[in-house]
């Protein structure tokens, strides 16, 4: 059994459907949980399908360089999602703490922006 990056004890039944196309995500903060665990497995198809196309950059591949290391959920609701995720890098541990704006397009969760503190 592999542990899921977003802190799940099973990726296979955590992200991995949604990072395969099995299923969406049913709620913001899972598409969140996911997009996270696509960021620490650095899959940008994952990513590219699920960033609403009008804020989404030309590139969305992960920085090999950051090692993605933890997440926490701060707080949600129905479509903002506020966490931390810890990484290291070359010049150690690091922490990147957003709220992050989600929205429905098409009958799917898409992420739109976010305000990094």
């Amino acid at each position: 059994m592999e542990t899921c990056p977003c802190g799940s004890p099973d990726y296979e039944t955590c992200c991995g459907p949604l990072h395969r196309g099995e299923r969406n995500a049913a709620t913001a903060e899972e598409l969140m949980r996911s997009r996270y665990s696509a960021f620490a497995k650095q899959d940008p198809f994952y990513l590219a399908r699920t960033w609403h196309p009008r804020t989404r950059p030309d590139d969305v591949s992960a920085d090999p360089s950051l090692a993605w290391t933890g997440l926490s959920i701060v707080s949600s609701t129905e479509d903002t999602v506020d966490f931390v995720a810890r990484y290291t890098d070359a010049s150690g541990a690091g922490e990147l703490r957003e709220h992050s704006r989600f929205a429905r397009r098409g009958g799917r969760w898409v992420y739109v922006d976010g305000d990094v503190n």
